[in-house]
C-alpha cells in the first residue's frame, strides 16, 4: 500500500495543474498537448504573426535581401522557443503534466517557410 501511495504521489496530477495554469491558462486538466496544439499556439503568438506577414511581403515583392533578414529573424524566434526555459523547473513540470507539447512541428513548418522563401526569392538564371 505504501508503494502504491508513493507511486501515485510521483506521477503528475492535479497538484501540478497549478503550473499549467501559469504556463497555459486555457488548458483543460487531463488533456495532453500535442504537436498540433503547440504549432497553433506558437503560430498565434505576436512574433510569429509579425514574421508571417514579413515573410509574405518578402515573397510578394520577391526581395532576396528582405527574405534573408526574415529568415534570420525566424531563426532567432525558433531559437528562443526551443532553448529558453529548458532548464527551468516550471517548464519541466508543465511538460510532465502534459500542458506543453513538443515544438518539433512548429520548427519544421518554420524551416519549410524559410526554405521556400530562399528558393523563391533566389535570382533567376538567364538563358543565353
Amino acid at each position: 500500500m505504501k508503494r502504491l501511495t508513493l507511486l501515485i504521489s510521483i506521477l503528475p496530477g492535479s497538484a501540478l495543474a497549478e503550473v499549467c495554469d501559469k504556463v497555459r491558462p486555457l488548458w483543460t486538466p487531463g488533456a495532453q498537448a500535442t504537436s498540433w496544439d503547440e504549432l497553433i499556439g506558437l503560430m498565434g503568438t505576436p512574433p510569429s504573426l509579425i514574421l508571417l506577414v514579413l515573410s509574405a511581403l518578402a515573397v510578394r515583392f520577391r526581395h532576396q535581401w528582405g527574405a534573408l533578414v526574415v529568415v534570420l529573424l525566424w531563426t532567432a524566434w525558433v531559437s528562443v522557443v526551443a532553448l529558453v526555459g529548458l532548464d527551468s523547473e516550471t517548464q519541466a513540470l508543465a511538460i510532465a503534466e502534459g500542458c506543453i507539447g513538443s515544438p518539433v512541428l512548429f520548427i519544421a513548418v518554420v524551416a519549410a517557410i524559410c526554405g521556400g522563401m530562399i528558393l523563391y526569392t533566389a535570382p533567376r538564371e538567364t538563358r543565353l
